[in-house]
This record gives structure tokens, sequence and C-alpha cells, in this order.
């Protein structure tokens, strides 16, 4: 590796010219990082829902042309000035949020959201000097979420990379870089049943499956999965999933139908479908007096949360979080640690393997709702 340090990089990253069109395997130049980068060789990336939707440009800022992708795993290639917890050869996950460790949010041990490298889906540029790493003939091409995997070389700041076990399969711990852990954290660290108790989680997408993972983990005895589509069910079991709620099965909402199951409401519930009818419910469904709900999905930008205030005057507790409530650099470690010790199981997400050059066959898989997680392999 040690020829390219200080070097540009010319090599394969599948490139987004334009909105919703097929992306082009085109060569690119990497710039050398800057200060507190680090260039990152990429060995395995997975398509989460949220490159599609950037990919498709419809409810936000087009930034184009774009390398995207964000849920990976690789190797340091080399450090840029300032940068002393890495170093070459280091086993890493990007991530598309950061911890700077400066900030009052990263000084905060409730909060994971930093000031300096929260997400920032309209940021095509590095923070340290407004320029992208990316290049085509001089021209700039934009950076995606801080990480822009779908490259075989990519340039992140050093906040938003958690050096991880060597020994870890790169090809199963990349989907920990971005849905897998944001649901499992949103049951573990922000719903936290307790041994025995009833969970109901809203979507049973990759995110979703991610949270039923983390009610098994906890204990939870009833594990409710609710999802309009059907097929979904029996996949959902190998999560934990005991019993399955399809909304469009009954005439009155889910909340009462699920309030009916468990004798007035589950312990806990966990939503990840981003519909505001969904968080409502997920909501509205928790037991009286100590039912605790977690916004997870990501709502349209026009929606508008409505409930009675009774319903938390009858103290019922209402949370959202933002991946899993997990600080990238300081906590992702320990989730592959999880792993590792067979606490927690990430082959069953895995359901598809591409090589680079296939990529447009992911795209077509999640927009059919096919699989979970599509494993792309970079032909270094």
């Amino acid at each position: 590796m040690s020829t390219t340090v200080g070097q540009a990089i010319r090599c394969k990253a599948a490139v987004a010219w334009e909105a919703g069109k097929p992306l082009v395997m085109e060569e690119v130049d990497v710039a050398p990082p800057q200060k507190m980068e680090v260039r990152l060789k990429i060995l395995y990336t997975s398509l989460c829902h949220t490159d599609v939707y950037f990919w498709e440009a419809k409810g936000q800022n087009p930034v184009f042309p774009r390398i995207l992708g964000h849920e990976a795993a690789g190797i340091v290639e080399s450090v840029g000035e300032g940068v002393t917890e890495l170093a070459p050869g280091d086993h890493v996950l990007p991530v598309f949020t950061g911890e700077c460790k400066d900030c009052a949010h990263c000084k905060s041990e409730e909060s994971n959201m930093c000031s300096l490298l929260r997400i920032n889906t309209d940021r095509g540029v590095m923070i340290n000097d407004g320029q992208s790493r990316f290049s085509i003939n001089g021209k700039p091409i934009y950076h995606f979420v801080g990480t822009s995997t779908f490259s075989e070389y990519t340039v992140v700041h050093v906040g938003c990379v958690a050096k991880i076990n060597p020994l870890a399969p790169l090809d199963k711990v990349c989907v920990l870089s971005c849905g897998i852990s944001t649901g499992l954290g949103a049951t573990l660290n922000v719903a936290k049943p307790t041994k025995g108790s009833s969970v109901a989680i809203f979507g049973l997408g990759a995110v979703g499956l991610a949270a039923a993972e983390g009610a098994r983990i906890a204990g939870a005895s009833r594990i409710i999965g609710v999802d309009l589509n059907a097929s979904r069910f029996e996949q959902a079991k190998k999560f934990g999933v005991t019993e399955f709620v399809n909304p469009k099965d009954y005439s009155k909402p889910v909340q009462e139908v699920i309030a009916e199951m468990t004798d007035g409401g589950v312990d806990r519930s966990v939503e990840c479908t981003g519909h505001i009818d969904a968080m409502i419910s997920a909501f509205e469904c928790v037991h009286d007096g100590w039912g605790v709900a977690v916004l997870v999905g990501v709502p349209h930008k026009e929606a508008v949360f409505k409930t009675h205030p009774m319903n938390f005057l009858n103290e019922r507790t209402l949370k959202g979080t933002f991946f899993g409530n997990y600080k990238p650099r300081s906590d992702i470690p320990s989730v592959v640690e999880k792993y590792m010790n067979k606490e927690l199981e990430l082959e069953k997400f895995i359901t598809h393997t591409l090589p680079f050059a296939e990529i447009n066959k992911a795209f077509d898989l999640m927009l059919k709702g096919e699989g979970l997680r599509c494993i792309i392999t970079m032909d270094h």
C-alpha cells in the first residue's frame, strides 16, 4: 500500500450521473486524505434504502454527479495530517454520521448526534476545505453522507470511522455500519425491553428485523411483527418474531388489535417504516403506566404526529432515536464483538451477494423489495 501514500489513486467507482439513472462504472481519481481524513480501501459495501432514496432524488436536493454508498467495510490505506488513532492496515467500518469527541453532544453520555459530523445529506464535499476528493478528468464528483463507498477507494473524516477487531469478517460486519445497528440499538439502547416482556415491531425490513433481533437478545417473550406485506412473516421468524399482524386483515386500527392481543398493550414498540400512521399506531399500542414507543423510521417532510395528550398523561412514553443511539467510534466496535461472541447473528440479514460490476442489480432487488441486504464485493 505504501507506494500510494500521498498520491492520487485511480480506481473504479460506480457514479450516479443523474437521478434514477443506472450507476455507471467509471475510472475516478481519489485524492490523498487531508487534515483529519483517512483514505480507505473498500472491500465490501451493501445497499441501504437511503442510497436508493437519494439516487431517486424525488424528495430532496439533487446533488449529481455523485458516488453513493454508506454501508461498508474496508482497510485504512493512508491517513492525513493529525490522525493518530488510525494507521494503514486497520480494519474499519465507515459511518454516515460521526463522533468528533469534542462537541457537547460527543461529551454527553446521552447523545450520539455530533455537532460537527452528524449526517448531512446535502453536502457533497469534505468539511476541511469544502472540496471533493473524487474527480474524473479534473472535474469533481460529489461525496454522499461523508462516506461514498461505491468506490474501490474513498476518503472519510477520521471521526466517521470505527476501528474494529481485525479478526471480524468484513463481508458480514459491513452491515453494522448502518441499518442493522440502527434497528438493534433502537431496541437495546432506547426501548430497553426487559426479559419476558412484549415488543411490537412495525415494519419488517432489515431495520425492523434488526430491532426484532434486539428484542430476541433482550429476552422478550412476545415479539409481534406488524407489516402490510404478509410474505415477510415467514422470514421474520428467524429473527425471533413470534406473532404477526397485517393491518389489512382488520377493520379496526392496528393499535386496538394489538391492545386486545396483549391485555391492554405491549410493553415496548419500535417503529421502522417512517409512515406517520404506523408511528401513531406504534405509540398508541403501548400499555398505559409503563409503555415506551421508539420511532426509528424517517417520515415524509410534511408529516405531522397527532395523538391525544391523554395518551401521555396515562404514562406512555414516546422516544426517537438516530443510528440506534450508538456513538460510531466509541460503541460500534462493541457491536462487532456481539457478533464475534455469537450473541448477535448477522448471516440471516444477508440474502444476496453480487460483484461490484453488477451493482445496478442490487438497486433492482431493493426496488422490488426482494431480500434484506445485498453484499457487493469490490473486485480489487
